[in-house]
């Protein structure tokens, strides 16, 4: 068994797992393109960049507009370079970022190339922002909530993600958790598409 694309703890969505014969298209999986729905608190920033860390800094939100919004996510659409979070599941010396930053060894991330093809402002409502995005491989959405919020003057996080597609698998078509525990622990037969 593998999985196609790591989703955060917190995370809801989308993720292919693959058995038997089936393991040797997870390189083509992962490269698929994704759409994540997020919501992003403005106003504080986050040692995780997401809702499971400890808050750093806490800031006012000034009264922005909703064209202020979506000037600010413009900026990320196309190629750009992001730097990961130090809470990630990226290795450096043979060890997890995650694993180190727990233990409060922080490394110095260089930035990555990845593609952002589209991101929709859904909702706007101080301090939340609902963002809908469609992204190449490698793309941190906990990443974008935090330059989103630094550009923005006041920090950020995010407080929810949801994958809703990867490539052509939309999450209308997966398996709720429980469904596939129950699957696999009765011997039943896993759907193979």
């Amino acid at each position: 068994m593998g999985h196609a694309g790591t989703l955060d703890p917190m995370a809801t969505g989308v993720l292919i797992i693959c058995t038997g014969k089936s393991t040797k298209q997870v390189p083509g999986l992962m490269a698929l393109e994704k759409v994540y729905e997020g919501t992003i608190e403005l106003g504080k920033t986050m040692d995780t960049d997401d809702a499971e860390g400890s808050v750093l800094t806490r800031r006012e939100v000034p009264a922005f507009s909703q064209s202020d919004i979506e000037n600010a996510l413009k900026q990320y659409c196309g190629e750009i370079d992001q730097v990961p979070p130090q809470f990630s599941a990226l290795k450096k010396n043979g060890r997890r970022l995650y694993q180190l930053a727990r233990q409060g060894i922080y490394s110095e991330l260089k930035p990555r190339k990845v593609v952002i093809y589209n991101m929709t402002l859904l909702a706007w409502k101080s301090p939340f922002i609902e963002i809908r995005v469609r992204c190449g491989k490698g793309t941190y959405i906990r990443s974008l909530a935090r330059d989103i919020g630094n550009d923005l003057g006041t920090g950020g996080y995010l407080t929810e993600l949801r994958r809703v597609s990867v490539g052509s698998y939309h999450v209308d078509q997966a398996l709720p958790l429980d469904q596939f525990k129950l699957m696999i622990s009765s011997d039943a037969s896993i759907p193979n598409d």
